[in-house]
């Protein structure tokens, strides 16, 4: 047995941790009396930027023509 934190958000149950549960197995939900605030619920974030600190803007005219100057340098023209 395990236990899993989550909250109800008014329409169904959410878990704020994965769980390696198999389809059918018998879950005992155990309501607290304790409420969580909007502010502490997990929010899902996007990976879009997410590696813009790596980044080197320097770099960035060179990327434009890269894989053209690397097909012509392995196979002679493109």
């Amino acid at each position: 047995m395990q236990a899993i934190q989550g909250y109800y958000d008014g329409t169904s149950i959410r878990l704020l941790e994965k769980i390696a549960a198999k389809p059918n197995q018998r879950v005992l939900i155990t309501l607290m009396d304790e409420y969580v605030e909007p502010a502490e619920t997990v929010q899902k974030k996007g990976m879009r930027g997410a590696l813009a600190q790596y980044a080197d803007p320097s770099l960035r005219e060179k990327e434009k023509d890269a894989w053209e100057r690397a097909a012509v340098g392995k196979y002679g023209s493109v």
